[in-house]
């Protein structure tokens, strides 16, 4: 009798690259990239075209910082960024890891999500989801997540809504200073 391959979702955790603050009195929600945010963002979508695997579904804060990251690196991975299906959502501007965790767990049954939102957040959500895996990574990941930061988690899983803490393996944190 043969055995079935364990099912495996993958969910990219990815910190918005460097924002600008030269616009004084500039509301939050609204400051872009700056010129390295820019550069790294670009860096964060050529490697995640080169490693993979590639999402099939992007949740992104609809802050500029956030939609700029995506924007950019999106358009450096191969295949058709473009296409894929993306959700800017106000909900994830600032949320923490429990409302991150709660809109992952909506998602129906794409193989692999790129979620792009802010700190603490996104810290807190990849420390809590991460229970196995590269320990160098974890180390680097729970001492700080800068802009940039992609935590890449694989879970023994075919649906999101059974994702919970330390149910994922991390397999890399990268930053653009690695790229």
């Amino acid at each position: 009798m043969r055995k079935e391959a364990a099912l495996a979702i993958t969910l990219h955790v990815l910190r918005h690259a460097k924002s600008s603050w030269d616009v004084a009195g500039q509301d939050d929600h609204d400051r872009v990239l700056n010129g390295r945010g820019r550069k790294a963002a670009a860096a964060l979508g050529r490697f995640l075209s080169r490693e993979g695997p590639a999402p099939e579904r992007v949740l992104c804060s609809s802050a500029a910082r956030a939609r700029e990251t995506w924007s950019r690196a999106g358009s450096r991975m191969a295949g058709r960024p473009g296409g894929l299906p993306v959700s800017f959502e106000r909900g994830l501007y600032l949320a923490g890891a429990v409302q991150m965790l709660e809109r992952i767990r909506a998602c129906e049954a794409e193989p692999c999500l790129l979620l792009v939102a802010h700190n603490p957040g996104i810290q807190e959500l990849a420390c809590r989801l991460a229970g196995s895996g590269d320990e160098d990574a974890w180390h680097r990941l729970r001492g700080k997540y800068p802009t940039g930061g992609l935590a890449t988690l694989v879970f023994d899983l075919g649906r999101w809504h059974d994702v919970g803490p330390a149910g994922g393996q991390l397999v890399r944190f990268v930053v653009p200073r690695d790229l």
